[in-house]
């Protein structure tokens, strides 16, 4: 078995990308594998277990099964910086599986507005159950004490670090098996990285923490972007957030279709057909198009009527507003190929991937935003095409429409 510089365990797609990022761009190669069965010589391997709404016995032997099939220098837990999914049994699961002592868990990501001060989670400076992670419809996250948290998902021995010690560089793991630590700023991170090198501790963070992580691995050079844009740009938006409801209003209209996804509750595969006529129109007349699944919330609110009319389960509709959205994907692929990509919310990237038969991501190592990192698809109908792909609730205003013109600067794309 070929050791890696690092394996990063990540609970969803987006979250994996963004984690992912942190190491290449420090010029450290790295593949996110999106089937078991990929390929990839890469130092840095990142595996989506694709967990966060799973029973918590299945997301740990999700992750036990992915650390007992690559030998890695480096262990990275992945969990979202929100504290949303099965943090306490995904990291027992990581600790018992690398063999570890110890693990330092620290989920901020300050340049994306997380941040935890005095044991607290904050999103943008409110509370994380205050947030929309707190209404979270399948997991929300109801305590903001990081290690109230982790306590009441089954981890008994946890122990916290205060902000005051970070800053001093003195992040003492020796005290608990897990320590919940703090950071506001990326120095703290930094300290955190340090720490859990100096105690060969279990690294638990966000893409915030993974920036830091020093790797003992080559680096390799990657191609400069065109200076224009050129070609076609297809989106898939199938996040609620308003975040993505934003970044979608800063588009021109025309730019947009929305996904019929009152209809997709009982016809997905209707719905999908009827959107694929309409990007497949527009893409052959401007050079970017982005299916939406929503534009407002009040959208949203009519999807959940629908189902409601329909008695079909509030995440019976979501999953098949994804699935609309997915085979969307692959229809506009095989009618239009467009020469980039771009997809927003983690499900969704996960749904449009599948549906075009992609094996793995290898990242860039450059980043749209703050965690909405570039890539470029390997195997499948898509391969060889750049990607972007964001989390919901990550970017201001601009940041969809400065993806799109990303991918159609990427070296690699057909025209």
């Amino acid at each position: 078995m070929t050791e890696r510089a690092a394996l990063v365990v990540a609970d969803d797609l987006t979250g994996a990308c963004d984690t992912g990022h942190g190491f290449a761009a420090r010029g450290h190669e790295t593949v996110v594998c999106l089937t078991p069965d990929f390929e990839t010589d890469a130092a840095v391997v990142v595996a989506d277990t694709d967990s966060r709404y799973l029973a918590p016995d299945a997301a740990a032997r999700r992750v036990r099964d992915v650390l007992a099939g690559v030998d890695a220098a480096v262990v990275y837990k992945k969990v979202d910086s929100t504290l949303r999914g099965n943090l306490g049994p995904e990291i027992a699961a990581a600790l018992d599986a690398a063999d570890a002592e110890a693990a330092a868990v620290a989920p901020a990501f300050p340049s994306n507005g997380r941040v935890t001060a005095c044991g607290v989670h904050l999103v943008e400076g409110d509370l994380v159950a205050d947030t929309p992670a707190g209404n979270d419809p399948d997991g929300p996250v109801t305590d903001s004490s990081l290690p109230g948290l982790l306590r009441a998902q089954g981890l008994d021995d946890v122990g916290h670090t205060g902000v005051e010690r970070v800053a001093r560089g003195d992040v003492a793991l020796d005290g608990a098996r897990v320590t919940a630590v703090d950071a506001v700023h990326d120095s703290h991170l930094a300290a955190v990285a340090d720490a859990a090198r100096e105690r060969d501790a279990l690294l638990v963070g966000s893409g915030g923490l993974a920036e830091h992580v020093t790797l003992d691995a080559p680096t390799v050079e990657r191609q400069s972007l065109r200076e224009t844009p050129t070609g076609t740009a297809f989106g898939v938006a199938g996040s609620v957030a308003p975040e993505t409801l934003a970044q979608l209003d800063h588009l021109p209209d025309s730019a947009v279709v929305s996904l019929a996804a009152e209809r997709a509750v009982t016809d997905p595969e209707g719905a999908a057909a009827d959107a694929v006529s309409t990007c497949r129109d527009r893409l052959a007349a401007s050079s970017v198009v982005v299916l939406a699944s929503a534009r407002t919330r009040e959208d949203v609110e009519t999807t959940l009527a629908a189902a409601r009319d329909a008695d079909v389960s509030e995440r019976a509709a979501r999953d098949r507003v994804t699935d609309a959205l997915g085979r969307a994907a692959r229809a506009v692929w095989d009618a239009s190929a467009p020469d980039g990509l771009v997809l927003t919310g983690g499900a969704v990237a996960r749904a449009a991937l599948d549906a075009l038969d992609a094996g793995g991501l290898a990242l860039r190592g450059e980043a749209v935003a703050p965690g909405v990192p570039g890539s470029v698809v390997r195997g499948g109908r898509a391969d060889g095409t750049p990607l972007v792909t964001k989390a919901g609730a990550f970017g201001g205003d601009a940041t969809l429409a400065d993806a799109l013109d990303y991918v159609r600067r990427v070296p690699g794309a057909k025209r």
